[in-house]
């Protein structure tokens, strides 16, 4: 068995996988690399696959909020993945990337089991409203904007951290993890669970960028306040919470 399978095996084990997770089916490296950077840069782990046979792998081993798929694959072609996708019901939003504009495909698209169809070349901005509203359609939630906790209070869309009226400046991993503690407001959170939503699924379980990151982020959020929100669980893992 060699690393890759080793590494799905473990994925299946493992089961759901933090939310925000995409995956990116796309065999042109600059276009996936576009992409990826915007969506890390914008707190989504990401996961790559360049052909369709990976992707499809990936897409039944891994729980994800949203697949991003080219048409044009080695292997398997885009539509094949799609249909063997909803064939094997996996229901996973499918957001179709294609050089292909005429009405018909985008119809094709749609009919194999596409949620949406964007056109290439494309703005990242609009990738991304559509990733988002993709998502929250399937959650059938209205997005949260605001998470906080006593005087901690995050916007998620304008992505401004304050703290006690002073704003707090945080690098795009530091907001991810700080949006992570926040979503679970008074409920420990492992390590393991912190690796599967910041990074992807690439990460050494031995590695200490947890603490690092955290280390960081405590700096951020609690050196100069007197009331400590972020508090260790010794054998578990970490809480956010107001006393």
């Amino acid at each position: 068995m060699n690393d890759e399978s080793i590494t799905l095996a473990l994925l299946r084990k493992v089961g759901q996988i933090s939310s925000m997770r995409v995956l990116v089916v796309e065999d042109d490296e600059k276009i996936a690399s576009f992409v990826i950077k915007g969506l890390k840069q914008n707190g989504y782990a990401v996961d790559q696959a360049s052909d369709g046979e990976h992707g499809l792998d990936l897409a039944s081993a891994v729980n994800y909020d949203l697949v991003i798929l080219d048409l044009m694959l080695p292997k398997l072609d885009g539509l094949s993945l799609l249909r063997r996708m909803r064939q094997e019901k996996i229901r996973t939003p499918v957001l179709i990337l294609s050089a292909r504009a005429n009405v018909d495909d985008r119809v094709k698209g749609l009919q194999a089991g596409g949620d949406d169809y964007l056109t290439k070349p494309f703005a990242f901005s609009e990738l991304l409203a559509r990733v988002q509203a993709l998502i929250r359609r399937a959650n059938q939630i209205a997005e949260q904007t605001q998470l906080g906790v006593a005087d901690l209070t995050m916007n998620v869309v304008t992505r401004e951290v304050t703290r006690g009226g002073q704003k707090i400046d945080l690098h795009p991993r530091e907001f991810s993890l700080l949006e992570f503690l926040l979503q679970h407001v008074g409920r420990p959170v492992t390590k393991t669970m912190i690796l599967e939503h910041i990074w992807d699924f690439h990460f050494d379980p031995q590695t200490n960028v947890v603490d690092v990151l955290m280390h960081r982020l405590r700096a951020k959020v609690d050196k100069n306040f007197p009331v400590k929100l972020i508090h260790t669980i010794r054998g578990v893992g970490y809480v956010v919470k107001a006393n």
